[in-house]
This record gives structure tokens, C-alpha cells and sequence, in this order.
């Protein structure tokens, strides 16, 4: 999307802006001659993240904006305070809030100690009202005052909250910022709504969720949401509040129809995924782009001679090289009428089959008998089949998402 200068001279507040999507829109808006305060903690170089408050204001600086990098934790009231006063003193004043700054960990209630808890909702929900809060008198006095949360719709659907119940909480409370603000700030012109992507961003994040070549493959550039962001940004204040906006649906308000230029990865055909808390995900089947159902890969009725041949099969073609790959120990929990247990011991030379293994499990995996074949059959991605509620994931996430490494290793030797 082509830069149209309407954010020249305008201050933009970034929480979170040192990396990832914060940093793309910070630079986007760089590029019309915005001033950018970048609010984050990353001061000192992170051994295994890339970028900091001070690299990142180079960057903005490249791309034609004025910068201000603060070293914030939004947690931390007196930080917050501070960064609006130094913005307020270089710059002026404050125009736009981007409240971008955000953690997650998708753990079911057990497994969320309070520390994660806390971390979720200070950071989410409390940092988010914290920052809009003190940026509300500025953005007062201007005359295209925006508050933008990257946020998700708010979709009272079980499917988001059953399997990680404190982080949905978490994230929505930003949500219902957007939701209240947008309508107590209309009477001040000050626009509030949120944007939120249509499938996975490639980052961090996501790399510690399903590892970096698939999460390559699978997601789209921080650019697309920038861009959006971008476009709402330049809207009207008055026509474009208390909206909660999907990425590429503002993408194609524009007039952009090829979302294929995002893709992390352009020689990717298949199916990307999809994000959380949009309602067409919980109807996605996992399967790419093209794929068909062969006579050798036709479902079967899940029974348990069926699901043993395929623990069978796994243990016939695991070598201490798959093994290696993947290091976990995963427990599946076949749903039926009397529940039935199958392992993958991945942290030795590698074994497979019925019943429990002698190794903890690193993670336990619960679903119906038909969607397990699916998924080792590579017709159901394991990403897919929990953002879609067909898997139940307990223990480490992490890990569990290392099962598609294990499916193409070990489907590239049937």
C-alpha cells in the first residue's frame, strides 16, 4: 500500500514498537514524515530476538519520520507517565495511540500459574487502559486523534476460551477498551477501534509456537497489518470508530486485491493459518491448497485397530534421527467411548505405540479418533486442529507444535 503523506507531522505513540508489528507500523508511518514514539522495553540487545528502542529509531529515521525510542514496560506507571511527558516536550503533543505491546501463553487453566496470569493482564489489558489513559488529554487537543489496539473481535464462541481461558481474557479485555473508549471519547473526536490479523504473523511468537520453517511457511509478513493499520489511521475520525477490523478486509476497502505480496514465504501454495478468535476458523478442515483424498488416504471409521496401525506404522520408521529432530515425549488421549492412550517417545532412539509411556509426556494431545488420522495422515496441520478445537493440548505447547516437523519426516519415508 503506497504511503499518501496524511500522517505527516503527526505524533504516533507505539507500545511494543522495538520488533515485529509494532516496528512495521512505526516505520510505515515513517515513511509519510510521522513522529514515532517507540515505547518499549528491548533497551540492550536480546541474545535470541533481533532489535531495540534504539536500532528500531534508526530505522524510523531511514524512512523519513522523527523518532523518540523511551524505554517502557507498560506495566509500570511511572514509565508510562514519563515517555508521554518526553513525547509531549520533543513533539508537542501526542495525535495517534497504537496499543501493540502484548504477551501470551496458551495454557488451560492448571497450567497457568498466577506470574503468567499477571504478566497477561497487566500487560494486555491493564497497559492498555494505562497508555490510553494517560495520552487521552493530548489526544484531546488534536485534530485526527486515533487509538488503535491490535486486538481481536470480540466472539463469545467456547472455542477461544476453553483451551486458554486467561490469555483470551487477556487479549479481549483490550477488545473491550475499544468497546467502551470508542464510544466515551466520540463527544472529543477521538477514534478507538482495533485491528486484528486474518492468519498467523510471522515473529517470535509464532516461531515458538510451531518452530521457524513452518511458521514461515504458513504465516504473512508484519507489513500486512501495518499496512491496514496504516489505512485506518488515515481515515476520518468521525466516520471510522468502535470497529474491529480484520487486516485484509481493510486491505481490500482499498483496492488491494493480492495478498499473496505478504507472504513470509513466496513459494508457499498451500493454506496459511489462521489466526485465533475469527469465526471461519473453527470451520477449517487443515487441508492445503489443491489437496484430494487418494483411494490410500480415505478416512477411515477410527476404530482401534485402525489407530494402532498407525502408532505401528510410526514405530517401524522412527530413527534416532527423527528422534533428534523433535526430542519430546508426546501422550494421545483417544476420545470414544472408553478413552484410549498412544505414545510418541521421541527422546531417545524412538518408540511408539499403545498405552503410556515410560518417559513424562511433554505434552498430552486429546482428540476424536478420525481427526488423529487426519492429523498424521498431514490432512489436519496440528496448529489448525487446536485453533480449531479439534485438539486439546496439555503441557507444553511448544512442543506439541513440533509434531509437523515429525509428520513430514516421517510421511517423506512411507
Amino acid at each position: 500500500m503506497l504511503n499518501t503523506g496524511k500522517l505527516s507531522g503527526l505524533t504516533v505513540f507505539i507500545t511494543g514498537g522495538s520488533r515485529g508489528i509494532g516496528k512495521a507500523i512505526a516505520i510505515k508511518a515513517a515513511r509519510d514524515g510521522a513522529n514515532i514514539v517507540i515505547a518499549a522495553k528491548t533497551a540492550e540487545p536480546h541474545p535470541k530476538l533481533p532489535g531495540t528502542i534504539y536500532t528500531t529509531a534508526k530505522e524510523v529515521e531511514e524512512a523519513g519520520g522523527r523518532c523518540l525510542p523511551c524505554v517502557v514496560d507498560v506495566r509500570d506507571e511511572g514509565q508510562v507517565v514519563d515517555a508521554v511527558n518526553k513525547a509531549v516536550t520533543k513533539f508537542g503533543g501526542i495525535d495517534i495511540v497504537v496499543n501493540n505491546a502484548s504477551a501470551i501463553s496458551l495454557t488451560g487453566t492448571c497450567e497457568t500459574d498466577m506470574k503468567k496470569y499477571d504478566l497477561m493482564h497487566n500487560i494486555n489489558t491493564r497497559g492498555t487502559f494505562l497508555v490510553s489513559k494517560m495520552c487521552i488529554p493530548y489526544l484531546k487537543k488534536s485534530k485526527h486523534a486515533h487509538i488503535l489496539n491490535l486486538s481481536p473481535p470480540l466472539n463469545l464462541n467456547p472455542i477461544w476460551f476453553k483451551n486458554h481461558v486467561a490469555y483470551t481474557m487477556a487479549k479481549y479485555g483490550m477488545s473491550m477498551c475499544v468497546l467502551g473508549m470508542s464510544h466515551e471519547l466520540k463527544e472529543y473526536n477521538i477514534a478507538v477501534n482495533a485491528l486484528w490479523p486474518r492468519t498467523g504473523i510471522y515473529s517470535a511468537a509464532l516461531e515458538m509456537l510451531s518452530g521457524p520453517d513452518l511458521s514461515k511457511k504458513v504465516s504473512r509478513k508484519p507489513e500486512i497489518v501495518a499496512d491496514a493499520a496504516y489505512a485506518i489511521l488515515c481515515r476520518s475520525v468521525e466516520k471510522c470508530t468502535g470497529q474491529f477490523l480484520v487486516d485484509d478486509d481493510v486491505l481490500r476497502e482499498e483496492g488491494i486485491t493480492d495478498m499473496d505480496q505478504y507472504k513470509s514465504d513466496p513459494n508457499y501454495s498451500g493454506e496459511l493459518m489462521l489466526d485465533f478468535f475469527l469465526d471461519g476458523v473453527s470451520h477449517h478442515d487443515g487441508f492445503t491448497e489443491g489437496s484430494k483424498v487418494s483411494s490410500k488416504d480415505e478416512k477411515t471409521n477410527g476404530g482401534e485397530d485402525t489407530i494402532e496401525k498407525i502408532f505401528i506404522k510410526i514405530n517401524t520408521h522412527l530413527t534416532p534421527e527423527v528422534s533428534k529432530g523433535t526430542n519430546a515425549c508426546f501422550l494421545f488421549v483417544v476420545k470414544g467411548d472408553e478413552d484410549r492412550t498412544y505414545f510418541v517417545d521421541l527422546t531417545g532412539d524412538g518408540s511408539a505405540g499403545k498405552g503410556k509411556p515410560v518417559t513424562k509426556p511433554d505434552a498430552t494431545l486429546t482428540m476424536e479418533a478420525d481427526k488423529l488420522e487426519e492429523l498424521f495422515d498431514g490432512k489436519l496441520k496440528a496448529a489448525d486442529a487446536y485453533m480449531s478445537g479439534k485438539l486439546k493440548i496439555s503441557g507444553s505447547l511448544m512442543k506439541a507444535m513440533k509434531l509437523e516437523k515429525l509428520m513430514k519426516l516421517l510421511k517423506a519415508k512411507y
